[in-house]
């Protein structure tokens, strides 16, 4: 009995937190304390990076919907969409240069991070389920810095990423310049790496703004700290790691 209304109570908050969404990131952008304590898990150049391609990728990600929604494609027509789509590529194209060449290590650090898989995933992937649904919060292992859902999320970014600049630029200046099929392969895999990355993204909105458990993810982000309960609940290795070396 107890079981059913900690779960009911676990559901009803996803809902209740929606509307702190706004209030939570208004508050945080603008009145946050500076000197508020906490643990720092993101930088400031890594918070503006994240923000400026978060946006890129929307408008990206909108003006390519266009074409999959029936009854939408008539808006591409104009051409205006198709304009705004590779202002946003080549945008984001030169943001990623500018921030591997000013910052190339933390650049490299994400790479690394990405493809790093441990042994501790294992335990990750078999309570995760009952963690996301409400379960017991003390099955789930402590984590380094990023979980390995987190860890999937940015291999899926750089993997999908990749695929979106050869087949955009195919798509984009090598109509006529190569055959028909390797046109018609790369507008294939373009879409694919759409629907692939489209969905990641949706799952990483959700759980960073309106999962309960992670209340404090959509303020790390924009303040760049998390509460030290937070931490050690949430990136328990990662904690003592940067415990030790204060």
């Amino acid at each position: 009995m107890q079981k059913a209304e900690k779960e009911k109570g676990f559901w009803a908050s996803i809902f209740e937190s929606i509307g702190d969404i706004i209030a939570t990131f208004i508050h945080d952008a603008l009145f946050d304390d500076p000197g508020r304590p906490g643990v720092r898990r993101f930088s400031l150049q890594a918070r503006a990076f994240h923000w400026i391609v978060a946006g890129l990728v929307i408008l990206m990600g909108l003006t390519g919907l266009i074409l999959f929604v029936p009854g939408w494609g008539a808006i591409a027509l104009t051409g205006w969409t198709r304009i705004i789509h590779r202002i946003c590529a080549y945008a984001f194209g030169i943001v990623l240069v500018l921030y591997f060449i000013t910052y190339p290590k933390a650049g490299l650090a994400f790479i690394k991070e990405a493809f790093t898989w441990k042994k501790e995933a294992i335990g990750w992937v078999k309570a995760a389920t009952d963690y996301y649904t409400g379960g017991d919060e003390s099955k789930m292992p402590p984590q380094g810095h990023i979980n390995p859902g987190q860890n999937l999320w940015q291999l899926i970014t750089i993997v999908c990423g990749v695929i979106f600049f050869v087949t955009g630029a195919i798509l984009c200046f090598g109509k006529g310049a190569v055959s028909p099929g390797v046109f018609q392969w790369s507008l294939f895999t373009h879409a694919l790496a759409f629907i692939i990355g489209g969905c990641m993204f949706i799952v990483h909105v959700l759980l960073g703004t309106v999962h309960p458990r992670m209340s404090e993810s959509l303020r790390s982000m924009i303040t760049g700290k998390v509460s030290e309960e937070y931490a050690k609940s949430h990136y328990g290795k990662w904690y003592e790691e940067i415990s030790k070396q204060q």
